[in-house]
């Protein structure tokens, strides 16, 4: 072979090398980055060419595939679309999956390794190919109950079965509709996204953030749950025993007061047994306490409920971890155990600390999908209850129960009250900005119910709820609590409870 001919052929077996080389680096390095690809239109037409499965809520679907005569065979549909938006989330054609819809889209599109007999007999069959049902925890009533109370503001309300951790309310808003972000028309999607995004600067909340699960707040006084949990655990303390509750506290190592709400006495600057302290919410007591007890009593006792505890968790959707924050003296310890300074909880995290309580010691881990199930509804997967730890012994989680349900029998927690019902809980108001910020308190209540044998419990946070300065009402209990008695008097209503 001559001198040219050479030279071509080892150009073209070359250029035969870094065909095979690309196109083994497309076919196998690139595979899911291009599978994955929005721009992808052959994956897109596949997707919806298939029935996506259901998203369902005792028995009736809140989020289903409904066939058109669009190029785009199925359309992804939200009856209820608000009220259940905080857990569906959407199916958009621009923006990706959210929620549910992301978290459970492999057993939703079918490609969910649990599913591989039903695809193979699609295959054998000629059936259509089709995805399987997710079936939530969530209880209409409490669901709808919480939704409507938190009209107009920006909140969240978490309830749980403190037996099981299964998830029966998971409210957030303000809420959008997620019919309007799932349509096949890109042009009117990209609309209505622009409409419910609050522009750069805004105070607005962004509709499409769940404040459930993902946004974290100080928790004001339902953080001194965890202060009484260590008091009480400690051996020192009984819910009569006589604490310092003095008028104002000068934080340890400053010349900082530490005042009650309003600048109010407890019990006119004298001692007070815990359960009183708790019962009116003495700021100045529970400091103190904290201070006290010192601060790796106080971590210790809130990491055991599940606050600093990392990464936080799925369920599956992921829930941001609460945390205590640096603790750097006494007097940042004397703030923290009022739940102000760097403490910060998601209502998830404030419900889990009432069902632990409830559920005489023993946290469960809260879950929100209850089955998985093939498309023609036999169940291929259900969920099973698990335990997270025993925070607190069963006599401390009495102690608790006593306590709380004076603070709603008696005092900060009135407006929770049910005819006929022992309700326990804690109400919270907590500090926004520095000092002398005029910006409103955010508002709480965490609580269970009926206290003797308790079936549901509840967290309600409200975003700057109160009122600032010291004109008018507005604290946890004003704002927070009649909420929290909504959603548990439509569980029990529901349920034969009430």
């Amino acid at each position: 072979m001559n001198a040219p001919l050479r030279r071509v052929a080892i150009s073209v077996l070359a250029l035969f090398t870094l065909l095979i080389l690309n196109v083994n680096y497309i076919q196998v390095i690139r595979s899911s980055e291009l599978r994955d690809d929005p721009s992808n239109t052959r994956l897109l037409y596949e997707e919806y060419d298939r029935e996506r499965g259901s998203i369902v809520v005792d028995g009736n679907p809140v989020a289903l595939s409904v066939r058109t005569d669009d190029q785009l065979t199925y359309l992804r549909q939200y009856p209820q679309g608000p009220v259940y938006a905080p857990a569906t989330g959407f199916y958009s054609l621009i923006y990706g999956n959210r929620a549910l819809e992301k978290a459970g889209n492999d057993v939703l599109s079918g490609s969910d390794p649990r599913l591989v007999v039903r695809r193979l007999g699609d295959l054998f069959t000629g059936r259509d190919p089709s995805g399987g049902n997710v079936s939530l925890t969530l209880d209409p009533a409490v669901q709808e109950a919480a939704m409507n109370a938190l009209q107009g503001v920006t909140g969240a309300v978490v309830a749980l079965d403190p037996k099981t951790g299964a998830i029966l309310g998971l409210a957030s808003t303000p809420t959008y509709d997620p019919g309007k972000l799932s349509s096949h028309d890109p042009a009117e999607i990209r609309a209505y996204h622009n409409q419910v995004i609050p522009p750069d600067g805004s105070d607005q909340a962004n509709p499409l953030t769940n404040q459930a699960i993902s946004e974290r707040y100080a928790p004001g006084s339902v953080f001194k749950l965890i202060i009484a949990a260590a008091a009480l655990a400690s051996g020192n303390y009984t819910p009569e025993t006589a604490v310092p509750a003095p008028d104002v506290l000068t934080l340890p190592g400053t010349s900082t007061p530490l005042n009650n709400y309003n600048g109010e006495s407890c019990n006119g600057g004298a001692d007070q047994p815990l359960i009183d302290a708790l019962t009116i919410s003495c700021n100045t007591a529970f400091a103190q306490l904290g201070i006290t007890l010192g601060e790796d009593t106080v971590r210790n006792m809130a990491e055991a409920f599940g606050i600093d505890d990392g990464g936080g968790f799925d369920m599956p959707l992921h829930v941001v971890p609460s945390k205590i924050g640096d603790i750097a003296d006494d007097a940042a310890l004397g703030q923290s155990s009022i739940g102000q300074k760097d403490v910060q909880l998601t209502a998830m995290q404030a419900a889990m600390i009432s069902a632990a309580i409830a559920n005489k010691g023993t946290l469960m881990k809260p879950y929100l999908v209850d089955s998985i199930q093939a498309p023609d509804l036999t169940v291929i997967d259900q969920t099973d209850p698990d335990e997270l730890g025993k925070p607190i012994a069963a006599d401390v989680a009495d102690e608790l129960t006593t306590m709380m349900t004076s603070v709603v029998a008696n005092g900060t927690g009135r407006k929770a009250r049910i005819d006929g019902v022992q309700v326990a809980g804690k109400t919270g108001t907590a500090e926004v900005g520095t000092s002398g910020d005029d910006a409103p308190p955010h508002t709480w209540f965490t609580g269970f119910a009926p206290a003797e044998d308790p079936q549901i419990a509840v967290a309600v946070f409200i975003r700057n709820g109160g009122q600032s300065g010291t004109e008018g009402t507005g604290t946890g209990g004003d704002i927070s609590a009649p909420v929290a008695k909504k959603v548990i008097q439509a569980y029990l209503d529901a349920h034969g409870g009430g």
